[in-house]
């Protein structure tokens, strides 16, 4: 069985990679998934990422590429000839489409590069995977997994959660081109019949994640004695889970979810941002002592435009179709995270680095 990642040397492709070939390199990442493709043989991926986020050197680190059943191709989802090509050539049995511009921050100060990325690229893979599985005899068992983000939601008040029924109401750049790239997915399906699954998660966290995002910009900016910027009063509230857990699902929704379905991925973990970069911190604290704590870095600063109070995910769907559950504790999956960037400062500082510069 081939299976085609988009996005594989991202934070979470990277997740689901290790996963299935069983090359985890720390932690919970060294739990290996055993992939039920009903086949007797080796889940082969071929993984197609631009490598605009990060560095080769960098990206090798977070994918086994020593495997005999791995493939890395680097190619750009705004090129339709290109992506014609590696559906042409490699013949996947799956798509698995996580490629995609995500940090918010960015998308409010560049949004065209968000449209070309997660819109018209989107595109280009829903009409290569459409002529490859039409001039194929359209396989009974292939599948288009698109994975998106709860915030295409928009913002939840004091109470409630977002299910698969929920209406959509993206409030940021960012947010809005996901939306955009769902709804083209499912039209997809309605209009062509191109089976496809969809998964919508919370906010993810653990190893490999880029120092732009939430946690690794506490850690980082407190190892480096800068401050820590938290927007408004803090009092944003996320709903966690570990990379590893959504890696997990990612594959369960692919391999065992019904077509034309979306499933929401959530861990039950909220907590706002303040109470976050806090806990954080006395993580930090007990780790890495020193002679204050790295609580008293943190600064309060402009709130974002569009920025949404709250998210919180209904994960019951697929916790009873697909008879998934989170395995990794915040308080757990926290500590380890914070291990990991201490441990691999070599990873992440040539990134804090180009932000920098």
């Amino acid at each position: 069985m081939k299976l085609l990642v988009t996005g594989g040397c991202g934070f979470i492709g990277s997740a689901v990679i290790r996963q299935i070939l069983g090359d985890g390199l720390t932690g919970s990442d060294k739990r290996v998934f055993e992939c039920q493709n009903g086949r007797d043989q080796p889940l082969h991926i071929v993984n197609v990422d631009a490598l605009t986020m990060i560095p080769a050197e960098l990206a090798r680190a977070a994918v086994p590429s020593r495997s005999k059943n791995y493939t890395f191709i680097q190619a750009d989802i705004r090129d339709a000839v290109g992506i014609d090509s590696i559906f042409n050539t490699h013949r996947p049995d799956a798509v698995m489409h996580l490629a995609a511009e995500t940090h918010v921050d960015h998308s409010i100060q560049h949004p065209k590069g968000f449209i070309e990325t997660n819109i018209l690229g989107t595109f280009n893979l829903l009409n290569a995977a459409l002529a490859y599985w039409q001039g194929n005899g359209q396989p009974a068992g292939f599948r288009f997994h698109h994975v998106s983000t709860d915030e295409v939601y928009g913002r939840l008040g004091d109470h409630g959660r977002f299910s698969e029924e929920s209406c959509y109401n993206p409030c940021n750049p960012y947010s809005a081109t996901k939306a955009s790239s769902d709804h083209l997915v499912r039209a997809w399906f309605e209009t062509y019949g191109l089976p496809v699954v969809m998964s919508n998660c919370s906010n993810n966290f653990g190893p490999f994640q880029l120092p732009e995002k939430l946690i690794p910009k506490i850690i980082t900016c407190a190892l480096d004695g800068k401050d820590i910027p938290i927007y408004g009063e803090g009092k944003q509230c996320r709903d966690w889970i570990h990379v590893s857990d959504h890696a997990i699902a990612l594959i369960k929704v692919l391999l065992q979810g019904q077509i034309g379905r979306s499933y929401n991925i959530g861990a039950e973990n909220e907590m706002n941002n303040m109470e976050l970069t806090r806990q954080v911190c006395n993580i930090l604290d007990q780790l890495r002592p020193q002679n204050s704590s790295y609580s008293e870095l943190i600064r309060m600063v402009e709130d974002r435009p569009g920025h949404d109070f709250r998210y919180a995910i209904d994960p019951s769907r697929i916790q009873k179709e697909l008879d998934w559950q989170p395995k990794i504790t915040m308080d757990i999956g926290l500590k380890d995270t914070v291990k990991w960037y201490l441990e691999n400062r070599d990873w992440w500082n040539p990134l804090v680095d180009k932000q920098s510069g």
